[in-house]
């Protein structure tokens, strides 16, 4: 379960966006599901702190914010240990054809 605070983070938005957002009513405890809302979790009182599924999140994102999710791939940090390991398959590859070229002269 989300709490707000990580809600906030994930849509990126002000916590009063966040309550803004949530379906809630103060006549009703649990208000019936609506799709336009960000639908927090069943609460046994009203007191209970909302909490909400991360399926949930995403998909008010998605559908009502219209957020799509950024993956940014950035390259590794080039090592010591990546140039070792390309020296290594360059001597491999050395290796490999040396053995074919005796291979196929026999």
């Amino acid at each position: 379960m989300l709490s707000v605070d990580a809600v906030q983070k994930y849509l990126n938005r002000s916590r009063a966006s966040v309550y803004r957002y949530a379906n809630t009513d103060s006549a009703t405890l649990n208000p019936p599901y609506d799709k336009a809302k960000l639908n927090p979790e069943v609460r046994r009182d009203k007191d209970d702190p909302l909490e909400f599924r991360p399926q949930e999140v995403r998909r008010f994102a998605e559908e009502v914010l219209g957020l799509h999710p950024t993956i940014q791939v950035q390259p590794p940090e080039e090592t010591l240990t990546h140039d070792l390991m390309r020296q290594m398959l360059q001597e491999l590859r050395a290796i490999r054809l040396l053995l074919e070229e005796r291979g196929s002269g026999e």
